[in-house]
């Protein structure tokens, strides 16, 4: 700023002292308003610090233009944060959608891998029904037919750590055992858990639905809803097998019921109830599927894999594949042969085959 020249006399009553009709040629700082020099000899102490007007605007106004570029800097700081911030909404909106992609991009390649290895399973699964298919036959041409099926159905592609994982916990259990077939299970049917529409056989071999109850103790162990009985004797590990003549017609089923299978009032005897079972060539899983066979097999066998959690049903005429469920959760319990019948079901005494 320029210096200020001393200023001159003011003109006009509004610029004239009204106690001493002088002209207010001075500003007090203390006061924060005009004198006239009367004042400030009479009547001001002598601390009080004084100027002329015209200073005390030109303070005045360097204060405010300070205070102005303050502002102006505020200003711009806030204009450079609402910039960043809009940058930065962009760039999360970028991001979000490529996040998005890649999302989409890494759900699509596991479901072209789910869909592989499961395609992959479901061959190892045929494969495993086909041979369990061949236990009954001499060790020799056993061994010929494993050997044949795995060279035509190898794989063009070296397996992954899934597939070489299934099959290690898929073979290695019951590997030792299958150079020699398993020994045939022979089953007899307990009286203790049959339904009273159930009659058994001398022998405890066949068991024939009928319409008249009989008059049976309701122990715990018996069912008195379902049309169902258990073999007597049960299983905790291995490998076992049993035949069941089915003959023609009728409704039944057959398979293998955890030893807390429900005994009382309605069950379905399906996986969730502890039994894995064929009936009349249905399949008790969701969605509950027709089975198309043709011939229809009089004859079925029951082959169970406790250890691998396999329970699968063959035709025992011509040892043909019809169901098999894998990955069945025994829980550690004991299993039982299992039978709801509302026809006629006869199992084969093993020790006369």
């Amino acid at each position: 700023l320029a210096p200020l020249e001393p200023p001159g006399p003011l003109g006009g009553e509004e610029n004239l002292c009204r106690q001493h009709q002088e002209a207010l040629k001075l500003f007090c700082k203390e006061d924060q308003q005009p004198i006239c020099v009367v004042c400030d000899r009479s009547q001001l102490p002598q601390e009080h610090f004084l100027l002329f007007p015209q200073e005390e605007i030109q303070a005045r106004l360097q204060a405010l233009k300070e205070e102005r570029e303050k502002y102006l800097e505020r200003k711009k700081i806030v204009c450079e944060f609402e910039q960043l911030h809009q940058f930065l909404k962009d760039q999360e909106r970028l991001l979000l959608t490529q996040l998005a992609d890649l999302d989409r991009a890494i759900t699509r390649v596991q479901e072209e891998a789910v869909a592989k290895v499961s395609e992959e399973m479901s061959h190892l699964d045929t494969l495993i029904w086909e041979m369990e298919g061949k236990f009954q036959q001499p060790a020799s041409e056993f061994l010929q037919v494993r050997a044949q099926t795995m060279v035509l159905t190898k794989p063009n592609a070296p397996l992954g750590p899934e597939q070489r994982e299934y099959l290690r916990k898929t073979f290695a259990p019951t590997s030792k055992t299958w150079v020699l077939p398993c020994p045939a299970a022979n089953v007899t049917l307990d009286p203790a858990t049959a339904h009273p529409n159930l009659h058994l056989s001398e022998d405890q071999k066949q068991a024939r639905g009928q319409l008249r109850q009989r008059d049976l103790p309701d122990n715990p162990e018996r069912f008195d809803f379902e049309p169902c009985v258990l073999g007597c004797e049960g299983f905790t590990s291995g490998r076992h097998f049993w035949e069941v003549e089915v003959g023609q017609g009728g409704v039944w089923a057959l398979g293998v019921a955890r030893a807390s299978v429900k005994r009382k009032g309605p069950m379905s005897l399906t996986p969730k109830e502890g039994v894995w079972a064929l009936e009349a060539y249905h399949s008790l899983i969701s969605p509950r599927a027709n089975l198309r066979l043709n011939p229809l097999p009089r004859r079925i066998r029951v082959s169970l894999d406790y250890e691998g959690g396999r329970v699968a049903f063959f035709s025992a005429d011509d040892d043909a594949p019809i169901l098999v469920y894998t990955r069945a959760s025994f829980n550690g319990e004991r299993v039982f042969p299992c039978s709801g019948i509302f026809a006629c079901l006869t199992y084969i005494d093993s020790l006369k085959t």
